[in-house]
């Protein structure tokens, strides 16, 4: 089994060039985007050179190796849809990704038309949010996705930080209630600034998401970093797991600090997500 994917990068549809580059970027997952990267003009190009390369790659040997790929296909109301969605049927997509997701009723009609997909759907309108619970509970969705700078847009809010708190706070509770994987937060749009990025996702970790889009392999590495545990706190955690073992049960500290149940588990993700689970 994959372990959660921590980078998502998203890759323009029309240009195939940089499919196999995004492939070797290091990201846990690919999505060739035909909404936002593709031009209104140049949307039937896009969807050709998507389902050419997608064919292509299925009867490669090793086609399944590598990063996972998932399709970011137009929204239910666009004249695109219905086409993406063909596209995606024919060609066997692993997951897919539906802008603009407001409507469990359009999820539930996806999941049918491809049965065997992870569905992530994208959170960035007031009505997303609204129906949090509905979207979540839809079936094969797989994790929510924060598309935050649309969800800025639609909400006319100014800053990414603490204003939109709330807003991701509840797509992790979401998340846990319906059983999904953790989230994905939005993508940062510093591109050069490393820094802004590993603070980007450290924040969206200690949040309680488990991934970031990208919008450039520029950030990706600094992404999976920053949703890995760190060296100290794998170092932690097996010391954890070790004064538990050797208490029986019994109370024990550990860094001065009370070893209980809940530690113990902690302590247990951090080395599953060090191993990569």
């Amino acid at each position: 089994m994959r372990p959660v994917v921590r980078s998502l990068l998203f890759v323009p549809g029309h240009q195939p060039a940089r499919f196999d580059k995004a492939c070797q970027s290091g990201a846990d997952a690919i999505v060739l985007d035909l909404e936002d990267a593709v031009p209104p003009d140049r949307k039937d190009e896009g969807r050709t050179q998507v389902g050419a390369w997608l064919a292509a790659r299925a009867t490669a040997a090793g086609g399944r190796a590598g990063p996972v790929v998932g399709v970011r296909i137009n929204a239910a109301e666009t004249p695109w849809h219905a086409a993406d969605l063909a596209l995606c049927a024919q060609a066997g997509v692993a997951a897919l990704m539906l802008p603009k997701a407001e409507d469990a009723a359009v999820l539930r009609a996806i999941a049918a038309a491809l049965p065997a997909a992870a569905l992530w759907p994208l959170i960035e309108t007031a009505r997303g949010i609204d129906q949090l619970g509905a979207i979540a509970a839809a079936p094969q969705v797989q994790r929510l996705v924060f598309g935050s700078i649309d969800f800025q847009a639609d909400l006319d809010i100014e800053g990414e930080g603490i204003e939109l708190l709330l807003f991701r706070s509840q797509i992790v509770l979401a998340s846990r209630l319906a059983g999904l994987q953790p989230p994905v937060d939005g993508v940062s749009t510093s591109i050069d600034d490393p820094a802004r990025i590993e603070a980007d996702a450290q924040q969206a970790r200690r949040l309680g998401f488990g991934g970031k889009l990208c919008i450039h392999p520029k950030q990706v590495a600094t992404v999976n970093l920053g949703f890995s545990p760190t060296p100290a706190q794998i170092d932690w955690a097996q010391r954890v797991i070790a004064a538990d073992a050797a208490s029986g049960g019994a109370p024990v500290a550990v860094d001065g600090k009370m070893v209980d149940r809940p530690v113990v588990l902690k302590a247990q993700g951090v080395l599953r997500a060090a191993a990569g689970r």
